[in-house]
């Protein structure tokens, strides 16, 4: 069984009245395996902001389903949704979304405070994923203090320290310069090679090249 299944997935957006109606989905059916490194490629109005927004639960489709692990998220009450994205789902944002107030490692270990995770179980999470992302040296920083790429890699951390079934990458390298780029997107590599699942949506082909298999969305459906 497929780790991520997306069936005949449909979003139409209504003006107030009902009178004008956008169809930003039709009919999306693709699936994930467990340990894939998938990339869906598409330029701005494409459907694919709203695709991943309806994948995160942050958004609901006005047709279809989504099943993660097998439990459609459709069915999910809304009082346990935030707490199902947070142990199930890691993510990764273009704009990075650190907290100024907080140093990367307090950054870093934001999810699990939420859920309640003891200190030492924060501490023992983060040790092994701060030297796969080479970032054990600015924990202590704050992300003011750091280049972009550092900002992302904590990101990426902050998404691994939950021990997600599966990553959701939003335009990773869309604020990064070339070579800050270039180091995400290998690092991403390295983190599925040891087992973790990753959907990035991206604009750029070069970023898409990176993955392990890539399908296109335009139009609002994908292939």
């Amino acid at each position: 069984m497929a780790l991520l299944e997306v069936r005949n997935l449909k979003k139409v957006y209504a003006s107030r009245f009902g009178k004008l109606q956008v169809q930003a989905l039709a009919n999306v059916s693709f699936s994930v395996e467990e340990g894939e490194f998938v990339a869906i490629v598409g330029e701005s109005g494409s459907g694919k902001t709203t695709l991943l927004n309806i994948l995160a639960a942050l958004d609901q489709p006005t047709g279809g389903e989504v099943l993660l692990g097998g439990k459609n998220m459709g069915t999910i009450p809304e009082k346990e949704l935030a707490a199902f994205r947070r142990e199930r789902l890691g993510f990764v944002f273009q704009d990075f979304n650190l907290l100024d107030t907080f140093n990367l490692r307090d950054n870093i270990f934001l999810p699990l405070v939420l859920a309640g995770h003891p200190h030492r179980v924060m501490e023992s999470r983060l040790g092994p994923i701060a030297r796969t992302l080479g970032i054990g040296d600015i924990l202590d920083k704050f992300p003011y203090e750091v280049s972009g790429g550092q900002k992302q890699r904590a990101a990426v951390a902050r998404a691994l320290i939950t021990h997600p079934g599966i990553v959701l990458a939003d335009e990773p390298t869309g604020a990064l310069d070339s070579r800050s780029s270039d180091e995400l997107l290998h690092l991403f590599g390295e983190i599925n090679r040891q087992g973790q699942t990753i959907l990035m949506v991206t604009h750029s082909v070069k970023a898409a090249s990176h993955a392990n298999r890539v399908m296109f969305i335009k139009d609002g459906e994908v292939f």
